[in-house]
């Protein structure tokens, strides 16, 4: 069933895992489905339903303003993460930027307050065996700056803007067996695990019904449009969440709605060499989840 799924990847220059099923049946589409893999950004999908359900729940005021410090911001290519001066947010707007431009800085004020224990203990709770959040991402990425020689993350910017290029080449070498890189030592899940995330959200059974409902809201007002997305035209709908680290790693879940009603919950984790050309497996994750849905469909899931 996943013949010329491999050829796709390789073709893109990665390396990649899927798993794809209809949010309900026992249908499946998989490639190495139960393999632990790197969630990058992924992840933004249980600090957001952690969040919200303790909104939920009462046990946190989504609009609670909170200062957020220019002084201690967590590295990232957008949002707050770029802010020069201290910003003051909701909790609720801050779900709203991690999910829809995946902003690292609002993320980890999220992560704090809930805490990592927090996250795990949910993921034990839905029964997703292979995920594990091992710390914030400022420290992920400081923990790349440690493996490649460097005191933290800044520490290793300011090195690589005078790098040579062999030296950027020794460096890509550690960079691929570094901490943040091996799901065996970092933050780690499985493409199964987060379909099985997916269903239980869209199903209401994730948590309280409105922090199911709000995730998917805000899922389905992603700004990247080009992986799973790629895959598949209007009127049908995709509510997704990216992720992506350091030039290796590149992945997407989401939830693929027809008008008819049909649904399907698709993962796709991929990982290759620093350098690779990011546009080609963006649309690979994409057809990749195209050919899966038609796949399941054509078996009458």
């Amino acid at each position: 069933m996943t013949d010329g799924i491999e050829e796709i990847f390789e073709r893109a220059g990665c390396e990649g895992a899927l798993c794809v099923k209809p949010l309900e049946g026992d249908a499946e589409f998989g490639l190495r489905a139960d393999e632990l893999v790197v969630p990058a950004s992924v992840v933004k999908v249980q600090v957001a339903l952690e969040v919200e359900t303790w909104f939920a729940e009462g046990r946190l005021d989504p609009c609670e303003r909170v200062t957020l410090s220019a002084a201690d911001r967590t590295p990232g290519p957008v949002g707050v993460s770029l802010f020069n001066d201290d910003a003051v947010l909701s909790w609720r707007d801050m779900v709203v930027l991690m999910l829809t431009i995946s902003d690292n800085h609002t993320t980890d004020a999220l992560i704090r307050r809930v805490g990592v224990d927090a996250l795990n203990g949910a993921a034990t709770r839905l029964g997703l065996t292979g995920t594990v959040i091992d710390s914030d991402l400022r420290t992920m990425l400081d923990s790349i700056g440690e493996d490649l020689g460097c005191a933290d993350w800044k520490g290793l910017l300011d090195w690589a803007a005078d790098a040579s290029a062999e030296e950027m080449a020794r460096a890509d070498e550690r960079l691929l067996v570094s901490r943040a890189l091996d799901p065996s030592r970092g933050t780690r899940t499985t493409p199964r695990d987060m379909v099985d995330l997916l269903r239980l959200i869209w199903t209401d059974q994730a948590g309280p019904a409105a922090a199911c409902e709000r995730v998917r809201a805000v899922m389905g007002r992603q700004l990247t449009r080009h992986r799973i997305a790629s895959g598949f035209r209007l009127p049908v709908r995709v509510a997704a969440k990216s992720g992506s680290l350091v030039g290796v790693i590149r992945n997407e879940i989401g939830v693929i709605s027809y008008p008819d009603g049909r649904r399907y919950a698709a993962a796709v984790f991929t990982r290759s060499l620093p350098g690779s050309d990011d546009a080609a497996i963006s649309r690979a994750i994409g057809t990749v989840t195209a050919r899966a849905v038609t796949a399941l469909q054509e078996a009458g899931a």
